[in-house]
């Protein structure tokens, strides 16, 4: 039978590791309140470093056609940016295997795609992560409110949604150019980010918010800004409650709304079941969205309340199979398995994360830091094991293991240290009748009970 730990470090974590002893929902926790210490031990560059990078690229871009030398300088910083891009992704995956815990991890990447951004555009190529350093990743024990700001309110959202281009049409701007609304921003904070696309709000709701958003820009050196020459002008009601500030104080009224939405009842439900359904299940117990829900009014949306109250809810540890494993989590949870060291992980050459992460991860179907729009990646099971990304997993577990282990363990002891108790009997056994190691930790990590968390 397996133990209430090793569900908890295979559910809500990153999985077993075998110099870790398995976690217990209320250590796990505790770890939250605890200095960040990934960070500290993997730093990224901040926004304001990636955003002066992108500066210097902007310009060497431009300037690329003026002679060989432009060229070749502009070559060297393409190259410089899509070696950060992989690095980023290193340092992600290091997290994951360092974290003794990995539930600080794990609800980084669930906020990091609740508030997709996808890098195409101006600063955001090479500035997602550090947005979610900096945006989401301190407030996962915070309050939502906090986060949604946070991350509403800063330029790679505000770029990746076209906000900048927004202009009230009874604006300075709007009337002189004839410039018009754009409602992206506005409607994927409502329809995605807060109340859920059955939360009841209306196409006037979502106009009256875009409204309200106008103004918002990114200055040069990639600041966010707002221009009120750019703002609609009057009051907006937004479900229900009216924002009427203008000029500068229009910025106030976004963050107060912002606000608003974060402790609505509809907010509280749509996210508690979001949450619920990305660890649990995609029928999750109604009890436990409910409880959730309640501590989230009850507490203003504190997020390590709504957390406590998942992990420590009797429907968390049903015992059974749990969700597909998202390729990120299934490639941090088998280094673990496999002890690779996290350093490893951050000074491998990058033909090596090229082959062995980052295009495998992309077969798997999930490309780093591209999700096909701003809804994030697939939430539905069968979208991650259809023939072609299951057939991507089981060649990651047949070939890369003796590429990151040359001497690989017994697959007996194995199926041990990445599964612990919750190691079926019948896997087991076909690891101990393996003709080989590398087939027999195939088997191990390609396996339903290691595939599902």
């Amino acid at each position: 039978m397996t133990s209430p730990n090793t569900l908890a470090t295979i559910r809500f974590g990153t999985g077993l590791r075998p110099e870790f002893p398995a976690a217990s929902p209320e250590a796990m926790l505790a770890a939250l309140s605890e200095p960040d210490q990934m960070v500290t031990a993997f730093p990224l560059d901040s926004y304001e470093t990636r955003a002066a990078f992108r500066i210097e690229y902007t310009r060497l871009q431009r300037a690329r056609n003026d002679s060989e030398e432009a060229e070749a300088a502009f070559r060297d910083i393409r190259d410089a940016l899509n070696r950060e891009v992989l690095n980023q992704m290193a340092v992600t995956l290091a997290r994951g295997v360092a974290d003794p815990h990995g539930l600080r991890e794990r609800l980084v990447w669930f906020w990091a795609d609740h508030f997709t951004t996808v890098g195409g555009r101006g600063f955001m190529r090479g500035a997602i992560a550090a947005y979610i350093d900096e945006q989401i990743r301190p407030h996962v024990a915070g309050r939502f409110g906090d986060m949604l700001e946070a991350a509403i309110l800063h330029p790679v959202m505000v770029l990746y949604l076209d906000q900048e281009r927004s202009y009230g049409p009874n604006s300075l701007t709007g009337q002189r150019r004839g410039a018009s609304l754009n409602e992206n921003l506005a409607r994927e904070l409502l329809e995605l980010h807060t109340v859920g696309a059955d939360g009841g709000y209306t196409q006037d709701d979502v106009r009256q918010m875009a409204e309200l958003l106008t103004g918002l820009g990114v200055t040069r050196d990639g600041a966010l800004a707002f221009r009120p020459n750019n703002a609609e002008p009057g009051a907006e009601t937004v479900m229900g409650n009216s924002y009427g500030g203008d000029g500068q104080a229009r910025l106030a009224d976004i963050r107060a709304a912002l606000h608003d939405l974060a402790i609505r009842p509809e907010t509280a439900a749509h996210v508690s079941r979001k949450l619920a359904d990305h660890f649990l299940s995609d029928t999750p117990d109604p009890g436990l969205v409910a409880d959730m829900q309640a501590v989230w009014m009850e507490t203003g949306g504190d997020l390590a309340a709504v957390t406590a109250t998942l992990l420590t809810h009797p429907a968390a540890m049903t015992p059974g199979p749990g969700r597909v494993k998202q390729p990120l989590h299934f490639l941090a949870s088998a280094l673990r398995a496999l002890e690779v060291p996290p350093e490893g992980v951050i000074r491998a050459p990058l033909h090596r994360l090229r082959n062995l992460a980052a295009r495998p991860m992309a077969a798997m179907g999930q490309g780093w830091q591209n999700a096909s729009g701003p809804d994030g990646y697939f939430d539905d099971d069968a979208e991650w094991i259809g023939p072609q990304t299951l057939a991507a997993r089981i060649a990651w577990c047949m070939t890369v293991p003796s590429e990151l282990r040359p001497q690989l363990p017994d697959p007996r002891a194995f199926a041990r240290d990445a599964l612990g108790d919750a190691a079926p009997p019948d896997l087991q056994l076909a690891a101990a009748r393996a003709e080989s190691r590398i087939e027999g930790v195939g088997l191990v990590l390609a396996s339903p009970a290691f595939q599902r968390s």
